[in-house]
């Protein structure tokens, strides 16, 4: 009996060792995939032309293109939340329309927004610590120190943690597209003109483009427009032609 107890202790220790090397010889990464994936991310870098994206269909293609080259994962479905205003036998579209129902996460596995109505709501969680890009880096340069080479393409383009926080949207607080009137999407994001002003959208009345700014006190869709459409026009105001992305299936 006791010969028969001391094989039970001893199948006991085994297995208990044999969970314990299992559990040590987990895969770093198998706490990443316990977090939930992610599906949202503000672009690390933008298109040549700017606020010429080549259409929602060029922006959408752009979203994926990051994802997979940082995750090798292609079962996702990328939007980038853009609008486009309405245009004679074209309707507009809505940004908030085309990004899926949610929720969303983003690369730290940190909820954004549980819904699209959360979403353009005063509860979401479009904040600095939040927007990250598909690295899981900060991506708008939140709390960089100011440097007034920031306001040209050149010196952001050298300087990839620059303020960076004006992010490309087309659209309204609520997540819709502008009346036809005045250009808020650089002609549908297929223009790569200037504005008529050096200085803030107040003074634009040619193209430009509606830009959100997830800082304290900001709105993360609309705070304001371009002053143009090129490189340089959006790095007057601290833009490099970012803008988000949601996956439509995550």
């Amino acid at each position: 009996m006791r010969g028969m107890a001391g094989l039970v202790v001893a199948g006991a220790v085994c297995v208990a060792a044999g969970a314990w090397f299992a559990y040590i010889q987990t895969p770093a990464h198998a706490a990443q995939e316990a977090r939930h994936k992610m599906t949202f991310f503000v672009t690390s870098g933008g298109l040549p032309g700017g606020a010429h994206l080549g259409g929602l269909a060029q922006a959408d293609a752009h979203c994926t293109d990051l994802y997979v080259g940082a995750t090798g994962d292609k079962t996702l479905v990328w939007h980038a939340y853009l609008s486009t205003q309405a245009r004679p036998g074209v309707p507009a579209v809505n940004a908030r329309d085309r990004i899926g129902k949610g929720p969303w996460y983003n690369a730290a596995g940190v909820m954004v927004a549980k819904s699209v109505d959360d979403l353009h709501s005063p509860e979401n969680n479009v904040r600095p610590e939040t927007v990250l890009n598909e690295l899981g880096q900060q991506g708008t340069g939140h709390g960089a120190p100011p440097d007034p080479r920031d306001q040209s393409w050149a010196f952001m383009e050298t300087h990839p943690w620059s303020v960076r926080h004006e992010i490309l949207t087309g659209s309204q607080p609520d997540g819709r597209a502008f009346p036809p009137e005045h250009d808020h999407t650089c002609d549908n994001w297929t223009s790569d003109e200037d504005g008529n002003s050096l200085f803030r959208a107040r003074f634009n009345t040619a193209h430009g483009a509606e830009v959100g700014q997830p800082e304290p006190g900001e709105s993360w869709n609309d705070h304001g427009i371009s002053g143009g459409c090129t490189r340089e026009a959006l790095a007057r105001s601290h833009g490099a032609g970012l803008f988000y992305c949601f996956a439509v299936n995550g």
